[in-house]
């Protein structure tokens, strides 16, 4: 269980840091675990402030040991093990890196470029759902010329789908409305709006509709797939 510190130990805990006394040393100054002192001061002190000191007794101790290293005198150990652990990784470091740069060169390998063409066949599926799968409105609108003929058109004609493959821009579609006004909206003088009111026509007539070459269904929310 760890240690509880009493609000005298924590304030002097708080003091000597500030001082500059390191955490591993206050830990076993007050007999607990780092994670307690650190805990502790940052409690008191707040993340960016222990950040800070923390950093400013590492540059201390620094400044410390080249001052010590001059005059021959190292009077904290613990700066000379951490210093003495470095120069060695180091020194082991750049003796590794030269070897594997030079007298390595096996381990080196050529990755080749990455050739993959994307297929977008798939996306024609993914694009547009079955007719038995889609629930229509009870009432739509088509666009139909004065002799009551359908307009049919390709496609490619509806810059919204100019995404999906070359092939599937020259199937043949028709193209209904929702909302009477943008059916009207669309209609030109040579033709008129026709009134749907029963929307399963188009799944008894998709047969009929197939075999003219018509296979998809264009709508505000929808490429429909007879």
């Amino acid at each position: 269980m760890p240690k509880r510190l009493s609000e005298r130990q924590k304030s002097e805990i708080l003091q000597s840091f500030e001082c500059g006394k390191s955490i591993e040393s206050l830990s076993k100054q007050f007999n607990c675990t780092k994670v307690t002192i650190k805990r502790n001061l940052k409690k008191n002190l707040g993340e960016l402030k222990f950040n800070e000191l923390i950093n400013k007794n590492k540059s201390l101790k620094a400044n410390s040991y080249i001052h010590k290293e001059k005059e021959g005198n190292f009077l904290d150990p613990e700066i000379d093990n951490h210093i003495n652990e470095n120069r060695n990784y180091l020194k082991s470091f750049k003796e590794n890196r030269v070897e594997s740069d030079f007298t390595n060169e096996e381990s080196f390998f050529e990755i080749a470029p990455l050739d993959y063409k994307i297929d977008k066949s798939s996306r024609k599926e993914l694009s547009s759902v079955p007719i038995s799968d889609i629930d229509l409105p009870n009432v739509v609108y088509m666009i139909v010329d004065k002799k009551i003929e359908l307009e049919i058109k390709l496609l490619k004609d509806f810059p919204e789908w100019d995404f999906l493959p070359d092939d599937d821009l020259k199937r043949q579609t028709l193209e209904i409305f929702f909302d009477l006004k943008l059916a009207k909206k669309s209609c030109n003088k040579e033709q008129k709006v026709l009134k749907v009111p029963n929307t399963d026509v188009f799944r008894i007539a998709a047969p009929v509709l197939i075999e003219k070459g018509i296979s998809r269904i264009v709508c505000p929310k929808n490429l429909i797939a007879l």
